[in-house]
């Protein structure tokens, strides 16, 4: 009887998650406390409206700059312990050929098998080098196109969050009225939004929703509270 091939199936695209909940989760709650906040100090939605859209452009790619930066940092530390690695092993050869030995003793191997994964692993200078860096440094090779992409994730991200609680005072003219149906929206939004998040990172999704609405709902309450008391 064949015997079904069992078939794993992992999350593949953490890095690609983590910039959209970089720029959701602030997308979501920056606009919303700021456009709370001036429903208490301005009596006309235009303001809060060119308020909210020069600070969603300038928050877009305030937040992708950061995320081009932080992977930019990524890639030229990888490269600089690299470049460390293969001097250590050109110049420190017995020193790094015992590092493989205790990483592979350490994973159970020993005697002769031990000795056989050690040659097999140092025969090669860049097989060598690529093990070092995963298993003595725990450093994986980044995406050469990590940089730009995270960037262009994390400010549409952005964009996307920020037009949500924005979006009423758009469409109506009434401060009050926008102000109930942003709260609405925004809530919602940030609901669905902690659920997906927690679905993705393997956390409890209810919990995971619970805490994003509480902290947007936190950020928006303060700033329409400040608002209300120094306007």
């Amino acid at each position: 009887m064949p015997v079904t091939p069992h078939i794993e199936k992992h999350f593949t695209a953490s890095e690609s998650v983590r910039d959209v909940v970089i720029g959701m989760a602030d997308g979501l709650t920056v606009p919303f406390a700021l456009a709370a906040g001036l429903s208490a100090a301005v009596s006309n939605t235009d303001v809060i409206v060119t308020a909210g859209l020069a600070e969603i452009a300038a928050g877009a790619i305030a937040m992708g700059l950061g995320g081009y930066l932080a992977a930019r940092t990524d890639a030229e530390h990888y490269a600089s312990e690299e470049t460390r690695e293969g001097r250590e092993i050109d110049t420190l050869r017995e020193r790094e050929l015992h590092e493989v030995s205790e990483i592979l003793g350490g994973h159970g191997l020993e005697g002769e098998t031990l000795r056989s994964a050690v040659a097999a692993i140092t025969a090669d200078r860049r097989r060598w080098i690529d093990f070092m860096m995963r298993f003595e440094l725990g450093l994986e090779r980044p995406d050469p196109a990590r940089a730009p992409r995270s960037a262009a994730t994390i400010a549409l991200s952005y964009l996307v969050g920020g037009l949500i609680p924005l979006g009423p005072y758009i469409l109506t003219r009434s401060i009050g009225e926008a102000l109930r149906i942003s709260i609405l929206v925004t809530g919602l939004a940030l609901i669905v939004f902690g659920a997906v998040k927690g679905h993705f990172t393997g956390l409890n999704r209810i919990r995971s929703a619970l805490q994003t609405l509480l902290v947007g709902g936190l950020a928006a309450g303060v700033a329409y509270f400040l608002a209300g008391l120094f306007g």
